[in-house]
C-alpha cells in the first residue's frame, strides 16, 4: 500500500478520446470520472491536470504555417476545453471542482493564484489545472511537474493509454521490455518519452515519484494508488 495523501494526476488528450481519432469519447470520461471520485471517497486528495492534443496539440500547429508561440498558446486553449469538459462530467456525479486556467480567461475559469488553488484542495474541492505552465515552448507534463509541486502532492500519476513504462512503443513492438520500477536517470538516459525531459528531470531534482498507468482500464487509477495491478513508478532509487 503506498503511503499517498495527495496526488496529481495528467490526463493526456489522447486518453480523453478512447478509440476515436479525435475529440472526446463519453464513455471514456465518464470512467475516469468515476476512478477520480473513487480515489476522492478513499481519503486521497486529488487534483488533476489535462492536456490536449485530442483536440490540437502545439507542435502540429507549426507544420500548418503557423508561429511556433502562437501554436502552443491555441494547444493551451484545447486544453481549458477539455478541463471545462472535465468538470462537467465530475459535477455530475457529485464532485465539486474548480477548473484553473495559467492563461486568463476568468469568463469560464478561474486564473491560477497558487494559494486559492492550495485552498480549493484543502476544501477538498478538485482543481482541474488547464492551460499548461501559460508560457510556449513547456508541454503539458512538465506543469503537471510544476503544479504537483506546488500543492505538495506525495505523487504525480500520468494517466495514459499504455499501462506503463515499455522500453518502447507496445501498439507498435509487442515484445517489447515491460519496466515496474526504473529511476528518472534511467528514463532520461534511455530516452523513453514517458514524459517530456524537462517533467522528469524537475521531478527528479524535487524528489517527486512518478507513477504510470493506463487511464482506460476500469478501476487502474485506483488500484495503482494501492499498490496494486500493472503500472510503473519511476523514483531516484529502485527497491527490491
Amino acid at each position: 500500500m503506498l503511503n499517498i495523501k495527495r496526488v496529481l494526476l495528467k490526463i493526456s488528450g489522447e486518453a480523453l478520446m478512447g478509440q476515436q481519432t479525435h475529440g472526446l469519447d463519453a464513455a471514456i470520461m465518464a470512467q475516469i470520472a468515476a476512478d477520480i471520485k473513487a480515489v476522492y471517497e478513499s481519503g486521497i486528495e486529488i487534483c488533476v491536470v489535462v492536456g490536449g492534443g485530442n483536440i490540437f496539440r502545439g507542435m502540429n500547429g507549426v507544420t500548418y504555417g503557423i508561429n511556433r508561440s502562437t501554436s502552443d498558446h491555441m494547444g493551451m486553449l484545447a486544453t481549458v476545453m477539455n478541463g471545462l469538459a472535465l468538470q462537467s462530467v465530475l459535477e455530475n456525479i457529485g464532485l465539486e471542482t474548480r477548473v484553473v486556467s495559467a492563461l486568463r480567461i476568468t469568463g469560464v475559469c478561474e486564473p491560477f493564484i497558487y494559494r486559492r488553488a492550495l485552498r480549493h484542495i484543502q476544501k477538498g474541492r478538485i482543481v482541474i489545472f488547464t492551460a499548461g505552465t501559460g508560457n510556449p515552448h513547456f508541454t503539458t507534463d512538465t506543469a503537471a511537474s510544476l503544479r504537483a509541486l506546488e500543492m505538495n502532492c506525495d505523487l504525480l500519476v500520468k494517466g495514459t493509454k499504455v499501462d506503463g513504462v515499455y522500453s518502447a512503443d507496445p501498439f507498435k513492438y509487442p515484445d517489447t521490455q515491460f519496466y515496474p520500477q526504473l529511476t528518472y536517470r534511467k528514463v532520461l538516459d534511455d530516452n523513453l518519452r514517458v514524459m517530456d525531459g524537462t517533467a522528469v528531470a524537475l521531478a527528479q531534482e524535487n524528489n517527486l515519484p512518478l507513477m504510470v498507468c493506463s487511464i482506460q482500464q476500469p478501476q487502474s487509477l485506483v488500484k495503482a494508488l494501492k499498490g496494486e495491478g500493472r503500472y510503473s513508478l519511476i523514483t531516484t532509487e529502485i527497491n527490491e
